[in-house]
């Protein structure tokens, strides 16, 4: 799956805890691509899913993924930054955790997940 077709699948679905099932599913998806593969995936720009939060989302996860390859993030990414801040967790103390441990591609784009619910997903 690339962040094209994840985008369309987050559009067609209002729901936001479908729309963390298909974030993770891309994530594990990903993860079994040859690392050759991966950068590809997130090249082309993806539309708006015509929610910020999500578009910010699919940003930072292209820039970081792509720090992990040590390239330059896609041209597209960088318009895609939230105004104020979103913390998708509920729990204050999830908060907290994404707050400190959110990877710098993310704070960048307003999105403050921690590295270890990416790395959980």
């Amino acid at each position: 799956m690339t962040l094209v077709d994840l985008a369309a699948r987050l559009a067609a679905n209002g729901d936001d805890r479908i729309r963390w099932k298909l974030v993770w599913e891309f994530l594990e998806e990903y993860r079994w691509e040859p690392p050759g593969d991966q950068p590809s995936l997130l090249q082309t720009e993806p539309a708006p899913v015509d929610d910020e939060r999500w578009d910010a989302l699919l940003a930072a996860i292209a820039e970081h993924r792509a720090a992990q390859h040590d390239l330059a993030p896609p041209a597209w990414t960088g318009s895609r930054v939230l105004r104020s801040p979103w913390f998708p967790a509920e729990l204050a103390s999830q908060r907290t955790d994404a707050l400190v441990w959110a990877p710098a591609a993310f704070r960048k784009h307003g999105v403050y997940l921690s590295q270890k619910d990416l790395e959980a997903a």
